[in-house]
């Protein structure tokens, strides 16, 4: 342990992307503008799923979670990121730095638990068609996003209440646009390993137990698809479900190459870049993803928007 104040801190600096004066101006623009396009596009997705009646369906009532959740996800680290630029100040106190992780590994999770969710949606449309709507029944489907928000609040609070007792020191700085849970717990002056085991395992077991669950979800949809004899049905089957397979390799794609790594490059830029991808340029492109290729989402936001006019 290297000599220095050792107390209970008021505060911690956040270092963000860049230190460079003139990139704050591009930052500032740039972030804001992502922020307003991932609230504005995952709203339209909810407004427009809620206002029609032909959307009032299992996929799409998953997917108006996700983008409320996106929304959420986006809200929790980019407006302070955007405040602490245009005052040209770092700081974030503790108990927002605390109130901050919470709430980012809340979505996070969400986020994950979803994507696991709406695999499993559509390999029973895909694979088990017939006994879709019997499965996939309202009861069920909204007992799986009720499981999903309990065991991502009961992950976030845990993580959360494990890093209360750790002391640091005063003027510590963290090398991140937000108070990333690895950061910070690496960032304490006493030991980690507890904090340590309980970040892998539940990253293992609630992070690599959702991906499985979609690698799994996807093997099955494959084989369904290659089985199907005409193109057009292969085509349309294929079509419900590569959206869900572009956001899924965006998420994870980033998400877990971040922590895979953070364990040999904890202090480094690079990771607090490649964070970005996650926590901001993906609930952005979501809404994209789903509404360029779903002709049923198409109509109904072009029905909301002459409902409006």
């Amino acid at each position: 342990m290297k000599p220095g104040n050792e107390t209970r801190i008021s505060a911690f600096l956040l270092l963000g992307l860049s230190a460079e004066p003139e990139l704050q101006p591009f930052l500032f623009g740039l972030f804001l503008s992502m922020y307003l396009v991932t609230v504005l596009g995952n709203l339209l997705i909810i407004l427009a799923t809620i206002s029609d009646s032909h959307l009032h369906t299992p996929m799409y009532f998953f997917l108006s979670n996700l983008s409320f959740v996106d929304i959420c996800f986006a809200s929790t680290t980019v407006p302070k990121m955007l405040v602490n630029i245009q005052t040209q100040s770092r700081v974030i106190s503790y108990a927002g730095c605390i109130t901050q992780m919470c709430f980012f590994l809340l979505f996070a999770g969400l986020d994950s638990f979803l994507l696991a969710v709406m695999a499993y949606d559509r390999f029973v449309a895909i694979c088990h068609p017939l006994c879709y709507t019997i499965i996939m029944n309202p009861q069920f489907y909204r007992l799986l996003v009720l499981a999903s928000w309990i065991l991502s609040v009961l992950n976030s609070l845990l993580q959360s209440l494990m890093v209360l007792p750790l002391p640091f020191y005063t003027d510590t700085a963290i090398p991140h646009f937000f108070c990333e849970l690895n950061q910070v717990v690496h960032l304490a002056c006493s030991d980690t390993f507890l904090n340590d085991i309980m970040i892998y395992c539940t990253t293992v077991l609630l992070g690599g137990g959702s991906l499985t669950g979609i690698l799994y979800s996807y093997s099955k949809i494959l084989s369904s698809i290659r089985a199907i004899s005409s193109a057009q049905g292969k085509y349309k089957a294929f079509s419900t479900w590569a959206s869900h397979l572009s956001v899924v390799s965006l998420f994870y794609g980033t998400s877990l190459g971040v922590y895979l790594s953070s364990a040999a490059t904890h202090n480094s830029p690079s990771s607090a870049t490649a964070s970005v991808m996650y926590t901001v340029i993906t609930p952005m492109l979501n809404p994209f993803i789903y509404s360029l290729r779903n002709k049923d989402l198409k109509g109904a936001l072009k029905r909301f928007f002459r409902g409006k006019q």
